[in-house]
């Protein structure tokens, strides 16, 4: 027993806060959990769930137009926006249920609010009613960012793209990142008249230079239509409900719907932080310690909010490593070497490890393999789209530092070599391993 109401109390009820609060459950904690919006949080809501429904779904406009070589004789296909987008829906909800069942299985109290820090052991429910706990924990994540332009208010974010009443068609995307590029894939299999404006002439600035390389004429040979070194600077609402982008030099750019996909900032405005002696970072993150510790002693941060590394995955470990810390007293914390991501563009590209560039500023010189390949899947394509792959090594190890691909099922592919890279397997393993055939994947061992 403490004179606390809660042994941990937890802000945010997205994939970080949810498994911290189920693990520090199990430990034997008395638990709450504060969520303003809906349980499952960025990923499960709005994020990276709904988002990959859809790029599945958008698929099917490529395959359906190669199913004539595949032998299949298939009548007028047309395509239900709202159906889509109503099934994406319900199996979100599907999902809000099953995370708050995973709350309620272990004994986790759950008030649907926004709650803020009144202090050092103490939350503050937008009912009024204040909370105390021996230790709080941040996990509220991130939010998008919208830039200062004269009619920001006539775009969405990657927060509203999943709720629009009708399909675009014409959408403007502002970025090159991998939100930014996903979207336009969907948009543009869908249907859409994709444009992507971006303020430089580089996409996926983090991955490496041959993917991205190879990957844009892909995605223009597609449709997608690209306009480097033009922000946009203004957006213009017309009489008939249509929008003109002003992006940089050129004409304005007539689109249906403006889609901004320029980052996202941690949601930590408001939240009291300041109060207790933590100084946010210039980008509104919380700075911890390797144990997601704040200045603050009892109060701890996990996932997006701490800008550290922005995805789910990682979300879950430090909000897993934080509970099996504080208490389990099993004191450990995240590595961050070797993640593994991937961008699901059409066709998706996955990464792990160094890329050259990285590689060589730290190992100096280094030894490159590719295999440049058309994948078999890809024979019965009327584009001739290629698959690359990429090995990254030490040469005074024989170490595997970084493996790049792109090509189908690039993430499926990489999840396996994420374990070899991890591990620190050599080249000559990768060797010295038999080749699956016929597959892609048998890529990675033959290399020489």
């Amino acid at each position: 027993m403490t004179d606390f109401d809660f042994d941990l109390f937890v802000i945010g009820a997205g994939s970080g806060g949810v498994r911290a609060s189920r693990i520090a459950a199990s430990h034997g904690a008395r638990v709450a959990v504060a969520e303003e919006f809906r349980v499952g949080g960025t990923c499960v809501i709005r994020g990276c769930v709904p988002k990959k429904l859809l790029v599945y779904a958008s698929h099917f406009a490529h395959e359906l137009q190669d199913t004539a070589n595949y032998g299949w004789t298939i009548g007028e296909a047309t395509f239900d926006w709202a159906k889509l987008r109503d099934f994406v829906a319900s199996d979100v909800d599907r999902l809000e249920r099953a995370y708050t069942s995973t709350l309620d299985s272990n004994k986790v109290e759950h008030f649907h609010e926004r709650a803020t820090v009144a202090g050092p052991n103490t939350v503050r429910l937008a009912s009024g009613r204040e909370v105390t706990a021996r230790v709080i924990l941040i996990a509220v994540g991130a939010w998008p960012v919208l830039p200062e332009i004269d009619g920001v208010e006539h775009c969405i974010t990657s927060n509203e793209v999943f709720h629009l009443p009708e399909l675009p068609k014409r959408i403007v995307i502002q970025g090159a990142g991998y939100i930014a590029l996903e979207f336009a894939g969907v948009f543009n299999a869908l249907g859409s008249h994709v444009t992507v404006v971006n303020r430089s002439d580089k996409i996926l600035r983090s991955y490496d230079h041959d993917l991205t390389d190879r990957l844009l004429p892909i995605l223009q040979a597609r449709g997608i239509e690209f306009a480097f070194n033009r922000p946009i600077g203004r957006v213009e609402k017309q009489a008939d409900g249509s929008l003109l982008v002003h992006a940089g030099e050129g004409e304005p750019i007539p689109a249906d719907v403006v889609l901004v996909a320029t980052g996202r900032k941690p949601k930590t405005d408001g939240l009291g932080l300041e109060g207790v002696g933590i100084t946010l970072g210039h980008n509104g993150e919380i700075p911890v310690d390797e144990y997601g510790q704040t200045a603050c002693p009892s109060i701890y941060a996990v996932g997006d909010v701490t800008d550290r590394v922005q995805l789910t995955p990682v979300a879950i470990r430090e909000g897993h490593a934080f509970a099996d810390t504080v208490f389990g007293n099993m004191p450990r914390s995240t590595a961050y070497d070797c993640i593994p991501s991937a961008v699901f563009t059409q066709p998706p590209i996955a990464s792990v490890g160094l890329t050259e560039q990285q590689a060589r500023a730290v190992h100096g010189h280094v030894k490159v393999f590719t295999s440049d390949f058309r994948p078999m899947m890809n024979m019965f394509a009327a584009k001739a789209e290629r698959g690359f792959y990429k090995l990254v090594v030490d040469p005074a190890s024989d170490r595997v530092l970084g493996v790049h691909l792109l090509g189908p099922d690039a993430a499926e592919v990489l999840q396996a070599a994420a374990i070899a890279v991890k591990a620190g397997l050599t080249k000559a393993q990768f060797d010295a391993t038999v080749a699956l055939h016929p597959s892609m994947a048998e890529e990675l061992v033959l290399m020489r």
